[in-house]
């Protein structure tokens, strides 16, 4: 039966009761005349009863459960509380990256087809430009002044005292859509529901022991409503969370000073930005026991940097891995890559993720393209065989929203439940760890040997002036390629003539041929900044560099 506890929203109320006074959100408001922050913020209690107020409103203006509501608002105090009042109707937030680029924004909005619509005035102001991809559209709300485009207003919402009943539902109803960053191809709404989103509460409570008395600091916004239901205080950063990689490191030191957070989630470009900073200026960060790194590899640096000069004694890194239809998958501590795996990875042998899960099962199945019906056990390859990595368990996602082409190729069916093929390849070693190669779309065929983006990367990324480096396949014929790998030279150390250009290139060559997984690579290029991801600004966009690479190489 419909139960009021599989909502994700039912954790707020019952914090709220626990912990009336205890700050939830904290947002800086802007500066005083001295320069210094100031902060507004509201406690559990109220966050609680603003979340009523707006769930009645929504509601009224015709809200109801199970119906899709786009939502376009910066981070900040309504945001937290318009979302939870989404779920306690029983209603499904849609999400969407702005930073992909607007084309790409108005295809997904086309695709998922909201009823509802939740956005500032900017917001309301696009849709009227680009009516056609909002047709859907029959509920508009605005945040802030409502002008000519009708609807009802946030501000404008009668005050109610009564609490608002959190709407019970079915462990897997429709909670949410997700869109992915669309970093290997075209972005995807990926189908949540309320199953998927508690589970992902328990885990974070019990894996990075998360719970009242903790501050947050969420370099990703979504990151900050898990925070909320596990009774910890969100303190939101002064940042443009679509530019994590142009983070102002000054703007994330602040707050964790000024505020004493215990933990923070973020992208690893983001914090290797910020470790870099604190490094080189000697700051350190006492209050700070953990920080969670996940959208893209963490090289052990940032994890050394960090550990080493920035928090304190006993602190811990990790790195979950996940993707947006199945997150998190596994764990993984940086004090236990550095002393056991970061040898390997950058001897070319991959990264090293973790342990998968107590919830979820991994596998590693042999590598193809083509869609897998249904499961057989004889699709798995021995432990060590590089092939895609599979899981399922309660924090698997069974579908794509209205893209059944897109689900048939990367969900199988076992019987009641489903496998997600990560697009991921890697192997699981002798301690059931998963170490992660590169996605599969990203491996190089050359007709002789298959080679892995990660893996190879690594070799090339042991020369000091490399910040980093992208393996692609130039060729008509996917399955005979000439293998090319591009280089990123450190800002400011791009070689300044042909000279130096050579021989950076000889010493990285040199490099390659001493090592059997690269040893077939004779192509180098060099590159003045990849293009990236725009949700994490981490995941290289090899798709694109390697039709960079094919107009340069023969």
């Amino acid at each position: 039966m419909p139960d009021p506890r599989h909502n994700i929203a039912h954790y707020l109320p019952a914090v709220a009761s626990l912990q009336p006074s205890r700050r939830a959100v904290v947002y800086p408001e802007g500066r005083d005349r001295t320069g210094r922050v100031a902060y507004t913020h509201l406690t559990f209690a109220q966050l609680d009863r603003l979340c009523d107020r707006y769930a009645w409103g929504l509601r009224e203006a015709g809200v109801e459960q199970g119906m899709k509501t786009l939502l376009m608002v910066r981070p900040s105090l309504d945001f937290f509380a318009l979302t939870f009042a989404i779920f306690k109707i029983g209603a499904a937030p849609v999400l969407i990256d702005p930073g992909m680029g607007w084309g790409s924004f108005m295809r997904c909005v086309e695709q998922v087809g909201p009823e509802a619509f939740l956005g500032i005035p900017a917001a309301h102001v696009l849709r009227l430009l680009r009516r056609r991809f909002f047709r859907s559209v029959r509920i508009p709300v605005t945040l802030g002044t409502r002008w000519f485009w009708g609807g009802c207003s946030v501000g404008g919402m009668p005050e109610r005292d009564e609490p608002f009943p959190v709407c019970p539902v079915e462990a897997d109803n429709l909670a949410a859509v997700l869109f992915t960053t669309g970093s290997t191809g075209p972005a995807k709404g990926v189908v949540y529901s309320h199953r998927i989103f508690v589970t992902q509460t328990e885990i974070l409570r019990e894996q990075y022991g998360i719970g009242p008395g903790d501050i947050d600091l969420p370099c990703f916004p979504l990151f900050a409503l898990f925070s909320t239901a596990l009774g910890a205080t969100a303190v939101i950063p002064d940042m443009d969370p679509t530019k994590p990689a142009r983070v102002n490191p000054d703007r994330i030191v602040e707050p964790i000073l000024n505020q004493g957070v215990t933990y923070s989630f973020g992208s690893p470009t983001l914090w290797a930005r910020v470790g870099a900073h604190c490094a080189e200026r000697g700051i350190r960060l006492p209050s700070l026991t953990r920080i969670i790194m996940a959208g893209a590899p963490v090289p052990a640096y940032v994890h050394e940097r960090l550990l080493g000069k920035v928090l304190p004694e006993g602190a811990q890194t990790y790195t979950p891995y996940g993707a947006t239809e199945s997150l998190p998958v596994a764990n993984f501590t940086g004090r236990e890559m550095l002393a056991e795996t970061a040898a390997r990875t950058r001897a070319g042998e991959g990264m090293c993720v973790g342990r998968p899960l107590p919830n979820v099962t991994c596998r590693i199945i042999r590598i193809t393209d083509e869609p897998i019906a249904e499961w057989d056990e004889s699709l798995v390859v021995p432990d060590g065989t590089i092939g895609e990595i599979c899981v399922k368990g309660d924090v698997v996602t069974r579908a794509y929203h209205n893209l059944p082409e897109a689900t048939r190729l990367a969900k199988i069916a076992d019987g009641e439940t489903v496998w997600h093929r990560m697009g991921d390849v890697g192997y699981l070693d002798g301690k059931g760890r998963i170490w992660f190669c590169g996605r599969k779309s990203h491996r190089v065929e050359t007709g002789s040997e298959t080679l892995y983006s990660v893996r190879c990367e690594a070799v090339a990324n042991e020369h000091p002036a490399v910040y980093r480096s992208a393996l692609v396949g130039v060729g008509e014929d996917r399955r005979r390629q000439t293998p090319v790998l591009i280089l990123e030279p450190h800002p400011g150390q791009y070689p300044r003539d042909p000279a130096a250009e050579q021989a950076l290139r000889a010493e990285v060559l040199e490099r390659l041929a001493a090592n059997p997984e690269t040893a077939g690579i004779r192509q180098l290029l060099l590159h003045p900044a990849f293009p990236v991801d725009i949700r994490h600004n981490a995941k290289i966009r090899r798709e694109e560099l390697a039709q960079w690479a094919a107009k340069r190489v023969g």
